[in-house]
Order: C-alpha cells, then structure tokens, then sequence
C-alpha cells in the first residue's frame, strides 16, 4: 500500500511534504496551519481562523469576573446601606435583626461550602484519597465544582437580601417578604430535584447521609459520622432555620411582631432548643449504635461527650420559664457548669481521639510543593495554633448554644462562624487520622480465580485453580 494512502492516515491528520519529497502522516498542527497559510496567501485566498484562536486568554477572563464581583458586591452593599438608612431608629435595629435572620443561615452554609472545597483541594494536593475514605463514586465533586457552587451561593444570598432591604425600604412590604420565600423554596428545589441535572449524583449521596443520620439503623460509616459532626457544629444554624420556616408558614414576614415573647415563632418558642439539640442527639444516637455493632467502650465515652450539651442547651432555654431568682441562684450556675464540662470533654476528644498528633501532620506535604506547604507542612506553630485555637473556640461554642443570648445577634453569628472555622480546621486532622488507619490496616482481596466456587472445583480436573 503506497505511503500516501488515506487508509495510513489517522483522524484530523494531514499530509506534510518532508525535505525528501515523500509525504508523511501527522505533523505539528501549528507548522501545517503556517504552511496552509503561506500557500492561500500566494494563491490569494483567505483562510478563516479557528475559534479557538479568537478566544480570549483565561487571565483575561478571570479579571473580568473579578471585576465584575467587585462591581456587584460594591453595588449591593450601597443599596443596602440606602435602603437601611430609609427607615427611622425606632425600627431600624428591629428590621436588621429579622433580615438577618432569614439571611445569615444560608451564609453560614455558603461559608462552610467554600471550606470545605479548600479541604478538598488540599486533600487533592496532598494525595489523600479522600474518595476512598468516603466511600465516593467516580462521579464525585472535585474542588473546583465545590467552589462554583459556592460562588452562585455567594451571588444569590446577599442578591436577594438586597433585594428584601430595598423593596421593604420602599414600602413595597408584599414584595420584600417574598424574598427569603423564593430564595429559600429555590435552595430546597435545588438540593430534592431529582432529574440528572446540576450534580445528581452527589446531591443523592448527600440525602442519604441526611437520612443514615436521622435514621441509624444501619452500620455506621466514616461519612455518616463525619456529616454528623459538622451538624453539630451548624446547631446555630439549623435552629435559625427552623424559625425562619416558621415565619414563613404562619405568614410572618416582613413584620416585627416576632420578636414579642408570646410570638408563635419568637425567640422563646420551645422549638428552640430542641432544634440545637437534635445534632447531638442524631450523634449520640450514632455512638450507640457503634457500641452495639463492635461493642467498643470507647464508642459509650463518646456517646457521653454528646450527651454533655443537652443540659447546656436546655438550662439555657430554662431563663424564660423560671422566676429570675431560680434562674440567677440556680440554673445559670449549673448552666456555666455544664458549659465548662462540654467545652474540656469535647477539646480532650478532639486531641486524643480524632486526631493523632503523634507526629508531624503531613496533610500539608503536598505533591507539588509551593508556599502553602513551606509555611504549614513540619511547623511546629501550626500545632500551637490549631491545639490554641481549638481550646478556645471549644470554650466559646457555648454561647451559640444558649438560647437565652442569642439577643446579641451579631455576636452569635460572629461565634458560629468562628465554629464553623473551627471544624474547617477539624477536618485536615480527622480526614488524615481516618487516611493512616485505612493504610496501616492489611489489605487482603481475594478474587474469584483464587477462591473458586463450586462449579469451578467440578469442572477443574486437578481441583485448585491456576
């Protein structure tokens, strides 16, 4: 068959005259083109360039969305401040207060969103098969996936908030209550639609953890408890939720009238402190049903290190159903009791139990190395930074955690940040933990040629398999 024969040729090759005169297959893409041109341009015909040739650099692109973010967050936040100027002192606070009310849950979830895709890209980096440890698909999110979502999260929620303060603003009130109601349908609509659209795959995988946590009935695995623990740091957050639903339901937004005590959806509703409670319990739960599948007694200890909050959650929720001298003389002394005893339980825990601290932690030696992994990978104050910062936060969780001080919203939401920040740091640690044990343990798989069945023991003559 001659050289030239189109049959030799692969797909989207070309033939290329070589300095002998023969033709040769394939060929750079670029010294083809600059001969096909070169040979229109004596011929006098113009050649279309391709369309990758007109796109724009990708740093390009990215400086315009950088620039296009500023923008829309410069806009949002002097739209915001007008509007809140618009309304008089006596209703401003009121007003910020149930605005942020609606609002601040979904940027606290935005915000654990964008860290853990920092968790996974440094898992990524440092070679940890985070996939393996829990127990993902092929399919699963990668760090750059994590963080578009989060990107959209960071657009709509203030969007929409903006949108809430400027209409109310305006008097427009039918509109503004709308908001948070659309925002809030189109979250839950995102997260249960089950076409395969926008992840579906993972949004599954998801719900099902949700439901393994509710429902412990089966044998817990490493995912299970690991979502279950970021719920419990998320306590705050969940309960914000409940009483924004609430509002919605029973068609209070946009009003004050909430913030009276005799509310139905006020801040001493008894739903209160059973949303904050339901975490640990989902986790307590857990660790019983631990205990029953490897009869560990390790399993029981932690079992109590949840059960510590309960009283720390109720006593607190006891300030508005008691005369204020039982409260002062009684039950804040054991409220600050039971605080301090959760806050050094939970921090000892997280020392000796989810961590190993044995050593240098190498979550940070990362295959390719760049300054990231200079400053935190074999440093010694990364350990007094996380050991230091731990305690603390350990001790100030306890603030979010008690319904009687959530008045001071700002601070509370400065705090829950502050725990979620805390357990984006828990998890470089755990992960690892769990990654060094999965490796230490022997990994024996038999297959099916070296443990044949029975048919194979039959129809083999010298009965063993080769």
């Amino acid at each position: 068959m001659p050289a030239n024969s189109p049959h030799l040729r692969k797909s989207g090759s070309r033939a290329v005259v070589s300095d002998l005169g023969t033709l040769e297959l394939g060929g750079s893409s670029e010294e083809a083109l600059l001969h096909s041109i070169d040979a229109n341009e004596m011929k006098g015909v113009t050649t279309p360039l391709s369309s990758a040739a007109i796109m724009p650099s990708p740093v390009l692109l990215w400086r315009f969305k950088v620039l296009l973010f500023l923008v829309w967050g410069f806009g949002c936040c002097k739209i915001s401040w007008d509007s809140v100027m618009r309304m008089s002192v006596n209703l401003r606070d009121l007003f910020l207060y149930e605005a942020f009310l609606y609002y601040n849950p979904l940027l606290l979830v935005t915000m654990m969103v964008w860290f853990w895709g920092i968790n996974l890209w440094v898992f990524a980096q440092a070679n940890v098969n985070y996939a393996k440890i829990f127990d993902l698909d092929q399919n699963h999110l990668s760090h750059r996936e994590i963080w578009k979502c989060a990107t959209w999260m960071t657009i709509i929620v203030p969007t929409s908030m903006t949108a809430y303060l400027y209409l109310y603003s305006h008097g427009e009130v039918s509109l503004a209550a709308s908001q948070p109601v659309l925002l809030y349908a189109a979250f839950a609509m995102a997260l249960i639609f089950p076409f395969d659209i926008f992840y579906l795959s993972s949004r599954f995988f998801f719900l099902r953890t949700v439901w393994r946590i509710v429902f412990p009935f089966q044998a817990i695995s490493f995912a299970d408890f690991f979502l279950a623990d970021i719920f419990t740091s998320m306590s705050k957050v969940f309960s914000d939720l409940e009483r924004s639903v609430c509002r919605m339901v029973h068609r209070q937004v946009a009003t004050i009238a909430w913030f009276e005590a005799d509310s139905i959806c006020g801040s001493h509703a008894v739903a209160i402190p059973i949303v904050l409670v339901l975490p640990y319990l989902f986790r307590l739960f857990q660790c019983l049903r631990q205990y029953k599948d490897t009869r560990e007694k390790t399993t029981l200890l932690n079992a109590l290190k949840y059960s510590t909050a309960v009283p720390v959650i109720f006593l607190s929720a006891l300030k508005y159903h008691v005369f204020p001298d039982n409260w002062v003389n009684i039950y804040r002394p054991l409220w600050l009791l039971s605080g301090v005893v959760n806050s050094l339980y939970s921090f000892y825990w997280d020392l000796t139990r989810d961590w190993d601290l044995s050593c240098f932690t190498r979550i940070f030696k990362f295959s390719r190395p760049n300054s990231l992994s200079y400053l935190l990978y074999g440093r010694k104050w990364v350990y007094f930074w996380v050991i230091g910062t731990n305690l603390i936060l350990r001790c100030t969780w306890t603030y979010k955690l008690s319904s009687h001080l959530r008045h001071n919203y700002l601070t509370v939401f400065t705090i829950t940040a502050l725990e979620i920040f805390r357990r984006f740091q828990w998890a470089f640690f755990r992960v690892e933990n769990e990654w060094n044990k999965t490796n230490s343990k022997p990994i024996i798989q038999l297959s099916t040629i070296d443990k044949p069945n029975d048919e194979q023991k039959l129809l083999d003559p010298n009965g063993h398999s080769v």
